[in-house]
Order: structure tokens, then sequence, then C-alpha cells
């Protein structure tokens, strides 16, 4: 009986994970989440917004061009 569940339930993660799930993950704050390329963030020196991937990042802080980072 506990066979058939353990079975069951891996079954069950691997479907989830197929689907495109994602399995939360244990002991990181909402701060370590990655961001993908295509997330906008705000540049620190004018407000305007960039993609991850166009932005420069200087001192853990986003700026849109190395104008702005100097």
């Amino acid at each position: 009986m506990i066979l058939k569940l353990l079975i069951f339930a891996i079954v069950a993660v691997l479907i989830y994970r197929f689907f495109g799930g994602k399995l939360p993950s244990i002991g990181k704050s909402a701060s370590e989440k990655k961001l993908d390329d295509d997330t906008l963030v705000e540049c620190e020196k004018c407000g305007t917004y960039v993609t991850v991937k166009e932005s420069v990042i200087m001192h853990g802080k986003y700026y849109c061009s190395k104008e702005c980072s100097i």
C-alpha cells in the first residue's frame, strides 16, 4: 500500500513538472529570485524602464545605460 502511494506521488510530480509546473523551493526569499531576461526593471538614476537583458548592473543596481551608471 505504501509503495503504491510512493509511486503515485512520484508520477504526479513528474506529470506536474512535464506540464511546466515549478515546485516551490525551500529557503529562498523573494529577494533571491532570479529575474528573467524580459523582466522590466527601473533605472536607479533616470527612472526609465528597461529589460534585465538590456540593463547595466553596477553594485547590485540596474541602470538603463553606461551614462546613467556613472
